[in-house]
């Protein structure tokens, strides 16, 4: 753990109880911020003996009744079902409601829901016109966490990347493509960047400045060739010719297609003006700099 990262954010309150639903990658992440602020965290995942289990949930199991007990903040990070219905809510919604603890919950979606701008910036006040079905269903989800009145917070997230996720990972094994779409961007944020805007977020929240919709992201959106050269500059690796997007797409999986289809610009200006939440790694280049040097320390 990053030591000038964890004491750049202020620990939560006494006696906080943390309840992540969904260890995934940005779920772990923040569940270890977390234990090293001090904070009882406890982490799901959908299997026993998942690294980072602290209990299991899924839509087949109840978890026992003493994870929630005490609980004064709740994260969720898990897709919506295929029906649209949110899981924790599903299986947990009467606990949630007649729990006498909770200060903060926070849902993690996507900032897919604003849809395709061409190219244009979006912001909090920016009206949901989600396209693609999962984005569809991560909005229907953050509908019904904010119709439970319960002390809220949706933390809408672009293209996530860090140590392990990043474009090292295809630039190494040789399997990066280089595809051009003029005038594409995309926008993404490191997630050491998710943790510390999660945990700045609910102290802000405990002190009454708590929109309900925030969007987490970082200052430059860019095209996918600019990171790609810079990472491959950093690793001294060669890379392929590009290959124009008309080409590329007839090969690519329908999730792959379905991110190139969307072209917009994420605006963070209320996370990082506003509230005042400083970026570890404002920028691509930033991050991308984190993650090599993890992967030289683990190679």
């Amino acid at each position: 753990m990053n030591e000038v990262f964890v004491k750049r954010l202020n620990p939560l309150p006494p006696k906080s109880k943390l309840i992540i639903f969904g260890g995934g990658f940005s779920g772990q992440r923040i569940a270890s911020v977390g234990r090293n602020l001090g904070t009882k965290v406890l982490c799901s995942r959908r299997k026993e003996n998942s690294e980072g289990a602290d209990f299991i949930f899924n839509t087949d199991n109840e978890i026992p009744n003493e994870i929630l007990d005490g609980a004064t903040h709740v994260l969720s990070c898990i897709p919506p079902l295929r029906n649209g219905e949110d899981p924790v809510l599903s299986k947990l919604k009467p606990q949630l409601l007649n729990s006498k603890n909770l200060k903060w919950v926070g849902y993690l979606s996507t900032t897919g829901v604003y849809g395709d701008t061409k190219g244009e910036w979006v912001n909090e006040n920016t009206s949901p016109k989600p396209q693609q079905e999962r984005s569809v269903r991560r909005y229907s989800c953050e509908k019904q966490w904010l119709e439970t009145k319960l002390p809220v917070q949706i933390l809408r997230l672009p293209g996530i990347y860090g140590p392990g996720r990043s474009a090292f990972e295809s630039i190494m094994t040789g399997k990066v493509k280089m595809i051009d779409k003029p005038g594409q961007v995309f926008s993404r944020i490191h997630v050491d960047d998710i943790a510390g805007a999660v945990l700045f977020l609910i102290n802000l929240y405990s002190q009454g400045k708590n929109p309900s919709v925030v969007n987490i992201a970082d200052n430059l959106p860019t095209n996918n060739l600019e990171v790609i050269s810079f990472a491959a500059k950093i690793a001294k690796k060669s890379l392929p010719s590009k290959i124009p997007y008309e080409i590329a797409k007839n090969t690519m999986s329908p999730m792959a297609l379905s991110f190139w289809q969307e072209n917009r610009k994420v605006d963070n200006r209320l996370l990082c003006k506003t509230l005042g939440y400083s970026l570890i790694y404002p920028d691509f280049k930033s991050g991308l700099k984190n993650c090599f040097s993890n992967l030289k320390m683990n190679c």
